[in-house]
């Protein structure tokens, strides 16, 4: 009987997946974006329990007074507060099923467990806020035109040592 760290699932075949959500939503067919440089590394410069963390998720979690996020294209996101009751937190997305998220939010928002780290001296610090955004954003040109230096800027304002990137 496996546990539940290993259920057995199969993998999620996402090109066609996303493919065909694209065209659903009267895109054409999706260009992914690949680097043509490797991504800069930088070693932290101090132990994670001497470091503040920021953490970025694309789930598309906000909060209750929040606007949701939309599904064509939507390049905004959302700043929410890292002690935020996680009751408030709603989550909202074309591309992944909302059913564990909506169970407990921190399958793809896992403040609760940062918090935990904080308590037990893993991580010094958790930023102010986190930030959220719609994963499965079409237009690359937007994301890393607008969305990554609005993100860079609060990451930076926020003068965090480390940020933690949850995908989903």
């Amino acid at each position: 009987m496996p546990t539940n760290y290993q259920r057995l699932q199969p993998p999620v075949d996402y090109i066609p997946r996303i493919t065909a959500q694209y065209s659903g939503l009267g895109y054409g067919e999706y260009q992914w974006l690949q680097s043509e440089d490797a991504p800069a590394w930088t070693p932290l410069s101090k132990p994670l329990s001497e470091s503040k963390l920021g953490f970025i998720c694309t789930g598309g979690i906000y909060s209750a007074g929040q606007t949701a996020f939309h599904f064509k294209d939507d390049t905004s996101y959302r700043a929410i507060p890292t002690d935020v009751n996680v009751e408030d937190l709603r989550a909202t997305h074309f591309a992944y099923d909302l059913t564990d998220a909506r169970k407990d939010i921190n399958v793809v928002f896992p403040v609760e467990q940062l918090r935990t780290m904080v308590d037990e001296g893993v991580i010094d610090s958790l930023a102010p806020d986190a930030y959220t955004l719609m994963g499965g954003i079409y237009s690359t040109r937007r994301v890393v035109e607008e969305l990554i230096p609005a993100l860079v800027d609060r990451v930076l304002a926020d003068e965090v040592d480390v940020v933690l990137l949850v995908p989903v």
